[in-house]
């Protein structure tokens, strides 16, 4: 019943924004770090918080413990998109889906095909040198023992994401309240909706078509039109 109906939805509308969080990546085996075994993890291997080893002041001040995390806890370069990456590439192909807006920082839509992608949080697959900001690739801090250091200037190579008490990027947050701002239809998927400002970007959609597809209860749900509790994978690859 309430997949026929978000088949419905989309079939009325031409102008449909995604956002989605953590949820879309797990089910590429790609573990939510604020899950409890990831907590967990953090504080039984580093004796941090994962938040605080995500932090600029964790980079800065234990450079080696922070990369040694990074790479063992936030990187997973043999994921591949799933079910819901596939349908949202699908949904902007026939030119239903005008963007989508990720707090991931996997590249899984862009593998998927999805060529509109606003990455709040940035990208592992983008690093740059903090000294003279020359760009390195993903295979390029892999391929570094310990901490990455530019070529060019030995500089300090660090991830092009945002790390704890670190701004989102202007421009990206831009275009998506106004991404979110011109949509018929929005789409939340994957996400608890507690992550702020990220989660306040849903105050800028004033449509009727509000869909939250979340295994778990958010703070939306009494706002949305419709609320699917359920595997973000199974409902979209259902309707597209």
């Amino acid at each position: 019943m309430q997949v026929q109906r978000l088949k419905s939805l989309i079939s009325q509308s031409s102008n449909i924004v995604f956002f989605g969080g953590a949820g879309v990546s797990t089910e590429s085996a790609i573990p939510d770090f604020r899950s409890e075994n990831g907590i967990y993890q953090a504080k039984k291997s580093y004796g941090y918080s994962p938040e605080y080893m995500l932090s600029h002041d964790f980079l800065m001040r234990h450079t080696e413990e922070f990369f040694d995390f990074y790479k063992t806890q936030m990187i997973y370069k043999d994921a591949k998109p799933n079910a819901a990456h596939q349908a949202l590439a699908h949904l902007e192909k026939i030119g239903k889906l005008k963007a989508v807006i990720t707090q991931n920082i996997d590249g899984l839509h862009q593998m998927a095909g999805s060529q509109e992608v606003l990455e709040l949080h940035g990208s592992v697959h983008r690093n740059y040198c903090m000294k003279c900001k020359r760009p390195y690739n993903l295979q390029y801090v892999l391929e570094r023992a310990g901490v990455p250091t530019c070529g060019v200037c030995s500089g300090l190579v660090r991830p092009d994401v945002v790390l704890y008490s670190e701004m989102l990027n202007e421009d990206i947050l831009k275009k998506a309240v106004y991404a979110i701002h011109q949509a018929d239809m929005l789409i939340v998927g994957g996400t608890s909706l507690a992550v702020y400002p990220a989660a306040g970007l849903i105050e800028y959609y004033h449509g009727d078509k509000l869909v939250l597809i979340n295994k778990s209860a958010t703070p939306y749900d009494e706002k949305a039109d419709l609320v699917i509790q359920d595997s973000i994978g199974k409902v979209l690859s259902e309707v597209v």
